[in-house]
């Protein structure tokens, strides 16, 4: 049986015996809306069901169905309940240190003494409220930095937007090829789904918009060139990649930041080739951060479909004919069948933006 005296609940009582429970409700009561369950089965039915999250939890050790230690070892392993203290209740003979060291805050005795039982609950109520709060406010000032954050890059595109005239719409839609590529890999169960989920394609996506941000070091007499670049224009062109990852890592630490880690990776990545013969570093394959191989695809197809200064927009068709002749040079062979697989979402990316 399972009993709630109030809407969200603030301790749960989990005990066999009726009698326990009674007097639980009983001392705590004034304080606290009680919620209670007779045996583990029913006291995880009831936290996996509940809108709100008990502040506490009272859990009798000897328990049919579901013992309290195996309740406890479900909740400690459960991502979105471990975090909940648990107060077991315990007789004379039961061992208080092996319960310790598994992660137990404290422990009401039998026979109960209703002061001592107040006492243990309220300091512990009172600590969790105490680092509910202090996590609150770390994700708050959290969100605050990664804002900031992201209003920076954000900038650092937009100057690239102003210097370059091709950057703007190019940004956008780079963007949106490789939403639509990492959902592709995703949705048809591609070899790198599991990869990807981890790696957080929105992320990837908003990461993809400094692809090019190095170039703000480039000379205009080199970035605004109507025509091709000769070798040593080139070469100065292709450090936009190393001053990328540069400006980057000028913004924080890439290893505790996912966001910045794709940036850098896609920044500093987005030219190498899956044969090694691309630059800065001449990567080969898997050796490419998987950012920067999905970013290299959406880089060069916009740019075969689009007018530059030094050329004319290839038709669709052809764009992706050269895609597939680079399959497993320039390109990753998976990425490449997902791309000419979504070909024509692809072409109506580039017609709309």
């Amino acid at each position: 049986m399972l009993h709630n005296t109030g809407e969200d609940a603030s301790v749960l009582v989990v005990d066999d015996v009726d009698v326990n429970i009674m007097i639980l409700e009983e001392i705590l009561k004034d304080e606290y809306h009680v919620a209670t369950a007779s045996n583990g089965r029913k006291a995880l039915a009831y936290l996996r069901s509940v809108a709100v999250l008990p502040k506490i939890i009272l859990l009798d050790l000897m328990m049919p169905e579901m013992t309290g230690r195996e309740l406890f070892d479900i909740l400690k392993a459960d991502e979105a309940l471990r975090r909940i203290p648990v107060v077991f209740i315990t007789a004379e003979n039961d061992s208080e240190d092996e319960l310790l060291a598994a992660g137990a805050v404290d422990f009401i005795n039998k026979p109960f003494v209703p002061r001592r039982v107040k006492l243990r609950i309220r300091n512990q109520v009172a600590l969790k409220n105490y680092s509910d709060n202090l996590e609150q406010m770390v994700a708050e000032k959290t969100a605050e930095a990664t804002a900031t954050l992201d209003n920076a890059l954000q900038g650092l595109a937009n100057v690239i937007e102003h210097r370059d005239l091709e950057s703007g719409e190019h940004v956008k839609r780079t963007q949106l090829y490789v939403q639509a590529l990492c959902a592709c890999l995703i949705n048809t169960h591609s070899p790198y789904e599991q990869e990807l989920r981890k790696l957080d394609p929105p992320t990837i996506v908003k990461a993809m918009a400094l692809h090019d941000v190095g170039k703000i070091a480039i000379p205009d007499r080199i970035l605004l060139k109507p025509g091709r670049l000769d070798d040593e224009e080139f070469a100065i062109m292709k450090t936009h990649t190393i001053r990328g990852k540069e400006i980057i890592g000028e913004l924080g630490d890439v290893n505790s930041s996912l966001y910045l880690r794709h940036c850098e990776d896609i920044c500093y990545g987005h030219h190498e080739r899956y044969d090694g013969k691309g630059y800065p570093q001449g990567l080969r394959g898997n050796n490419i951060p998987l950012a920067a191989r999905i970013a290299s695809l959406a880089d060069v197809y916009d740019a075969l479909v689009c007018a530059r200064v030094y050329k004319a927009a290839l038709p669709y068709e052809e764009a992706i004919v050269i895609v597939k002749e680079g399959r497993g040079t320039q390109f990753d062979p998976v990425l490449t069948d997902s791309v000419v697989q979504i070909r024509n979402q692809f072409r109506e990316i580039a017609q709309q933006h």
